[in-house]
């Protein structure tokens, strides 16, 4: 290998083991599992309320196929049990009073909440020099509801229109065009789309202060990748090999909702920390521009030169 190859491998190698040496020193796994339990507390009344809400302009059947479709791409294999859970709910939501309504929007909430407290751990070198207001803390997590629910209602929109496309007869130059089976690539494209932007913006918008969109938008893509390859061997893994429905029975749709979502949130946490670092030396290296004071320089009296004297009488 060319010595400017090895180097190359060398300085990727170091940065490798600094990010994994950083995320277990700022305990990312334990991190991880907070984040996928709030997130497995969450799910359920937070499509459920989003389905109630969209309900009202779209068909609940169109909603659910969509939902299930969503959240295969967060929990292979058992999406559908999840959905079966919210369609329970929907049968049942006149039940819900005003108070209940409530409870359910505060749980929905719980797991953006906690990511918010993760990356700040995973940001711990920004914390002494930027305080985020606790008004904009509060409202972060239902904007993330309201922002889900627009983009279910988009996805679920265009998922009708490609279905009544598929019934029609499309003719190019004389001959027939069949369309079957364009709507399940579109809607997976959509998905991975979707899930870029939403990855995209938790690194943009959870850490406090400013990351670059360059950053951001690598980091957001490099995880979708590596997610959806650790999906699809986990979808063979539950299919071939796994014993968790004989272990742990009616438990296992849990289980594996639990483990699918703390290996996202991993993921996720790791593209944080390699974002972090790059944040952290540029702060190191004097590159960040939010004031003298953040740079560990006090700020020059008015009337003072550079040089120590008085400029005025």
């Amino acid at each position: 290998m060319p010595a400017g190859q090895r180097g190359i491998v060398n300085r990727f190698a170091r940065f490798a083991l600094k990010v994994l040496r950083d995320f277990q020193r700022r305990q990312g796994l334990l991190l991880a599992g907070a984040v996928a339990y709030y997130t497995l507390l969450s799910i359920v009344p937070l499509f459920a309320l989003i389905l109630v809400g969209l309900s009202h302009f779209v068909n609940e059947d169109q909603l659910i196929q969509t939902i299930a479709r969503n959240l295969e791409l967060l929990i292979p294999g058992y999406a559908d049990s999840l959905a079966v859970q919210v369609r329970m709910f929907l049968a049942r939501r006149h039940l819900v009073g005003m108070v209940g309504f409530l409870i359910m929007l505060f749980f929905s909430s719980m797991a953006f909440s906690v990511l918010e407290s993760a990356m700040a751990v995973i940001f711990s070198h920004r914390k002494k020099s930027m305080r985020r207001p606790f008004f904009i803390s509060a409202i972060i997590p239902y904007f993330y509801i309201l922002l889900m629910g627009l983009g279910l209602l988009l996805v679920t929109l265009i998922s009708g229109a490609m279905d009544a496309l598929e019934r029609q007869q499309v003719f190019l130059l004389g001959h027939e065009l069949s369309l079957k089976g364009s709507s399940k690539i579109l809607l997976y494209l959509l998905g991975m789309g979707g899930m870029v932007l939403m990855l995209t913006s938790f690194y943009l918008v959870m850490p406090v202060g400013r990351i670059s969109l360059k950053h951001a938008l690598s980091g957001a893509v490099t995880a979708t990748v590596l997610w959806e390859a650790i999906r699809r061997i986990l979808v063979w893994y539950y299919s071939k090999l796994s014993l968790v429905n004989v272990i742990y029975g009616s438990l296992a749709t849990t289980v594996v909702a639990l483990l699918s979502i703390e290996v996202a949130v991993i993921i996720l946490l790791l593209g944080a920390q390699v974002i972090s670092e790059f944040d952290r030396r540029r702060y190191e290296t004097g590159g960040n521009h939010h004031g003298p004071q953040a740079q560990g320089r006090q700020p020059e009296q008015p009337g003072h030169g550079t040089d120590g004297y008085h400029s005025g009488k």
